[in-house]
């Protein structure tokens, strides 16, 4: 089942972020606009499933002619997903150890530990 859904791009001094007029409590940030896209389509994903395991209904997507911005430095943009696809993929729980300096500069930096993580197994194995 692919989905789509208008996001609002905030663009500030804190870097970019996103959030989801019709998904209450979506949101996610980025460093870029390739990754804002990327962790948007991730976050809808995961709100999504999240929603389907409830056994409650999808809210209908806001068209988005109709979403009035509100901020400077905001953009619509159609985010879409399979959920297919996603819900096809579980995720397990890993514990890894490293140093503390190497942690609190990661949590200080808002570093998203799982997706570091994602993306570097995916370049070692050299499946992306």
């Amino acid at each position: 089942m692919l989905l789509i859904y208008p996001a609002i791009i905030h663009d500030d001094k804190d870097g970019l972020w996103a959030e989801f007029p019709d998904l209450v409590g979506c949101s996610t940030q980025g460093d870029n606009q390739q990754e804002i896209l990327a962790n948007a389509a991730e976050a809808m994903e995961c709100y999504v499933l999240g929603i389907l395991e409830a056994g409650e209904k999808l809210p209908q997507a806001t068209s988005p002619k109709n979403i009035i911005l509100e901020e400077e430095n905001t953009y619509i943009s159609l985010i879409q997903a399979n959920i297919d696809l996603a819900k096809n993929t579980k995720s397990v729980k890993k514990t890894l150890t490293i140093p503390a300096w190497l942690n609190q500069k990661a949590l200080d930096e808002n570093i998203n530990f799982s997706n570091v993580l994602q993306k570097a197994l995916i370049k070692e194995l050299k499946i992306g």
